[in-house]
């Protein structure tokens, strides 16, 4: 069996950085276009705005290991959200029929709760 232990702290940065591109990429796509993207989720022009800030803003945290728990319970909300959004409103299956369905965002959901309860691991600026 193979002894990996002492590699933990490295996967969880991996794992941090890929969580926090995932969302920086996401929010700042959506902070470039607000009025399509409001449209296209049905939601207010202003909520939209701030959506795209807290994904940016919660992947920068969850990257640099500052306030990476809360950034983290943060971006799960968001999912929790999109989730309920495909779900309820827009009659999304899990996996999708024309559109990505929510196991994307539970994949998610699971990395950052990974995230949430190892802290992020040894290598974070502010716990």
């Amino acid at each position: 069996m193979l002894h990996l232990a002492f590699l933990t702290d490295y996967g969880l940065l991996f794992l941090r950085i890929m969580v926090g591109a995932i969302f920086i990429d996401s929010g700042w796509n959506d902070l470039k276009d607000p009025d399509a993207r409001s449209k296209n989720l049905g939601l207010p022009k202003g909520f939209t705005i701030f959506l795209a800030a807290a994904e940016v803003a919660g992947g920068a945290g969850v990257i640099l290991g500052i306030l990476q728990q809360l950034a983290a319970i943060g971006l799960i909300v968001i999912m929790l959200g999109a989730v309920q959004k495909k779900i309820f409103v827009w009659k999304t299956g899990f996996w999708g029929k024309d559109n990505p369905g929510w196991y994307y965002e539970l994949t998610i959901m699971s990395m950052l709760s990974v995230i949430l309860f190892t802290d992020g691991g040894r290598f974070v600026i502010f716990p």
